[in-house]
This record gives C-alpha cells, structure tokens and sequence, in this order.
C-alpha cells in the first residue's frame, strides 16, 4: 500500500467508522479481510437498481394509485388531503424511472397521471410541498418524455396554487390553498416556503413562455432580502401579511430556512439571474461570520438570533447535510467538504443518520430516521463536482446500511429510533424517496448517458430540471 493510500484509507477510517469502512467495501485494520475498495460501478448501480425496484413494486403491489406506501402494514395514505390521490409517488418517480431506463414502468406512471389525476379537490394543498413535489415531478416527467400532455398538467398543477402568491399583500406566500374554493390560508410560513419555488416557476415559464410564475417567485424572494437585518441574517418565519417577523431565530442552513437558501445559488446556476447570485453571496458571507464554527474539530452552523448575532442554539438536523455541495458550487470547496465531512462522521456513529443531532455531544435529539435524502444528496453533487471517490464510498457505504436497516418485504421504511438494536421500525415509504436517495446512487454508480454530468442540475425534491438526455428527453 503506498503512502497516500494509507493516509487515505485513515482518514476514511474516521470519518465512516469500522462499521462505514467494512460496508464500503474498504480494508478493516485488525481483521482478514483484503484491501480490495469498492465494487466496480457497474454491479454497484445494478444492485441500487434493483432495490429501487424492490420498492416500487411494493408499492404497485399494495398502493398503486395512491400517494405513499406504509410497507409494513401492506397498506397506504394520502399526503396532501385525507381520502383525496393524486398518485402522488407516480409523478415523483417519473424522471428516476427514465434515468433507470425503466421505461416500460415509466409508460406505466405517464399513463396512470394522465388519466387520473385530479385538480379539483375540496382541501387545503400545501404550496411549497406542492411545487417542488407535483409541479417539478410533472415538469421533470414532461423533460424526460416530452409528453406534452405532463407539461400541461404541470401548469394546470401551478396555476392552483398562485392565489397564495398573487392574494398575499407582501408577494410571500400563504401556505396553503384550498384547490376548490381558492382560497388561501396559512399567513406565517418559514422561509423556506417562500422562496423554494424559483427553479420549478422558471422551468415553467421557460417552456411556456409565460414569465408570470418566474416574476412571482422573484417578488417573493425579494421580500424576504429586504427585511434581512443590519447584519445581513434572516428570522424563520414571516407574516405574509403584515411582513413581520414571527421568529427570530437564524436557522441557516437547517430547516426551515434550508432551501431558500439552495434556489438562491439554483436560481443563478439554471438561469443566469444576477440578483439570486448577489443575494447567494450576501448571504453566505453573513453565515460564515455569524453561523459557522469548529466544535469538537468538526464544521456546523449554530443557531443564532437574526438581529444580534447571540447565540440561541447548537442544534443540526440531517435536512441540512446537503449544504456542502451548495458551498462547493458557490466557490467555498474547502468549507463544503469539511461539513460533509461532519455528517459523514456522524454516520460513523449511527449507520443511518437520525433527524437532528446536538451538535456539542452528537446525541440524537430526535432519534427517527426519514429515509431522508440530504447526505446523499450532498455525496452525489460533491462527487460530480470533484470526482473523488471519498463521496462514493461514504455513499455506498450508507446504502448498504440503508439496506441493512430500512429494508423491509414490501419495500424500505422509516425508522422510529435509530439508537436502539434493533432499531424499532416505522411503517412508511416517503414519496420523496422515489425521487431522491436511489437517484442520487443511480447516477454517482452508473455513468448513465441519460443524464449530462456537466450540466445536469436538480431540484431540492431531486428533479432534473436540466440534464436529461436520449432517445425521448426534451432540453429545457
């Protein structure tokens, strides 16, 4: 073994664990087994492929149709309104299913939405979960197969909910609306419900040449800037109404504020926009001298209060792990890679990530696990970024753990505690999960010519809203 790749196979040995290290295939020092690193890419896609498959076929089993599958149970629910599908796992699988080369299951899908999907439903529909979840599954399924239906449903989808935009007196908007009446309610959402909208509103106004879906998330976006404060950070939430802040803590980049911050660097990277670029830097500039520190050697963000810097809480939630590859994107490689590097320690510690850790201990204070997707999320981008295998094997090296811990007969499904052995299981498969963590293996494993590494680009929900390519992909 040379130097470096004794120095490397160290520093992967603190920051995976013997358990991350055996899991990824990499020599464990003190036992038997060889030094033969990770399996080649292609059994690994392969073996990614058929777990995806291991869950959708649960879920066409036991919840075709229907929003999300519980696993466990056989069973299934609805996300948005009680006793109301819209098939919501179908539009959230479409573009995984055409990078899969799954196309007759694809066909499937199309078909199913086409036929079944219904707008007009007496409920209150949530905005934000709504347009990252159906208006980008439906524009990524028209990206892929150039159904020209899809895109039309993908407008009819946003056109349901702009009420919440264009009712509100500040341009943010309300959290819900109800797809029967109009009607709007919900007038204190978080950040993150307002501005995490630019890329699925500029994707659409690009491929129908209506600019109004564009011009109201831009409204919305510079509302929240223009009550930043003296020292450049954000609260947590606003009052659409009164534009007042309702919380003052700076949560950045945790949730809910996460991916406000991700569209603002998404809307100059998929369109140009100057302002999104200046509003990138202002911001990430305040939360590198204000939010980030060194604790225990590894990187976080604290919470702090927006107006006076004082420090409020040393909290971090795994929704946040995608954040290095956005400083990496922006320019700040180093910092990107160090606070991967601390979710990737943490998986050290617990093979599947629980949903909030204190930071100071790395307790688990809140000790489920949601099949969430940001770690990987963060290994895929930083991989195509740096093509350093590191994000490949912290990445395998979690879905075998995934495999170990969250697979279940008809499928995956969340767990309720990660602490204890066994770990005490859940009965869910978030839609989400379609369109996210098999993805994200897929394409670091696979080397698909359905997708251009060089300019791919996803949504925050794992849509590809640019990138897709082949026999029936449409560029956007």
């Amino acid at each position: 073994m040379t130097v470096q790749n004794f120095h490397r196979r160290q520093f992967l040995r603190g920051a995976l664990g013997t358990a991350g290290l055996a899991a990824a295939g990499l020599a464990v020092p003190g036992t038997a087994r060889a030094a033969t690193g990770l399996p080649p890419d292609a059994r690994v896609a392969a073996e990614v492929r058929a777990e995806f498959l291991h869950a959708w076929n649960g879920y066409k089993k036991y919840a075709w149709g229907h929003d999300q599958l519980l696993p466990v149970s056989a069973g299934y629910q609805e996300f948005f309104v009680d006793g109301h599908s819209v098939g919501l796992s179908i539009i959230e699988a479409l573009d995984t299913l055409y990078v899969m080369g799954l196309d007759d299951e694809l066909a499937l899908g199309v078909d199913w939405v086409k036929k079944n999907l219904d707008l007009d439903i007496d409920g209150n529909f949530h905005v934000f979960e709504w347009i990252i979840r159906v208006v980008g599954g439906l524009l990524a399924g028209y990206l892929a197969t150039g159904d020209k239906e899809l895109l039309t449903l993908s407008k009819q989808a946003a056109d349901k909910i702009m009420p919440a935009f264009a009712q509100s007196p500040t341009g943010m908007p309300y959290q819900y609306v109800n797809f029967h009446t109009g009607a709007e309610s919900g007038a204190t959402p978080p950040v993150a419900e307002i501005g995490t909208n630019i890329l699925e509103f500029g994707v659409l106004s690009r491929l129908t040449g209506d600019g109004s879906y564009y011009a109201a998330a831009k409204k919305a976006y510079q509302a929240v800037v223009d009550r930043r404060s003296s020292l450049d950070l954000l609260g947590t939430t606003l009052n659409v109404e009164t534009g007042k802040w309702t919380d003052p803590t700076d949560q950045a980049p945790n949730p809910p504020a996460d991916s406000f911050y991700e569209y603002l660097w998404g809307g100059w990277a998929l369109f140009g926009d100057d302002d999104c670029l200046a509003w990138y830097r202002l911001f990430t500039a305040a939360m590198k001298k204000y939010l980030v520190e060194t604790y225990g050697g590894h990187t976080w963000f604290k919470q702090v209060n927006f107006q006076t810097g004082a420090l409020l809480s040393r909290d971090q939630s795994e929704l946040a792990a995608f954040y290095g590859e956005i400083l990496a994107k922006g320019g700040d490689v180093a910092l990107g890679q160090s606070y991967y590097r601390s979710w990737a320690y943490v998986a050290g510690k617990y093979p599947v990530l629980p949903e909030e850790i204190d930071y100071t201990t790395l307790a688990a204070t809140s000790k489920g696990n949601q099949l969430r997707p940001e770690y990987v999320n963060g290994a895929f981008d930083l991989w195509v970024l740096l093509r350093d295998d590191y994000y490949k094997a912290t990445s395998y090296a979690y879905f075998q753990n995934m495999k170990r811990y969250n697979r279940v007969a008809n499928g995956y499904t969340i767990v309720n505690d990660v602490t204890i052995r066994p770990m005490a299981l859940g009965d869910l498969f978030p839609a989400y999960s379609f369109a996210e963590n098999f993805k994200y293996w897929w394409l670091i494993f696979s080397n698909t010519s359905r997708y251009d590494y060089q300019t791919g680009y996803l949504s925050t929900e794992g849509k590809v809203l640019r990138g897709l390519r082949g026999p029936t992909a449409v560029t956007s």
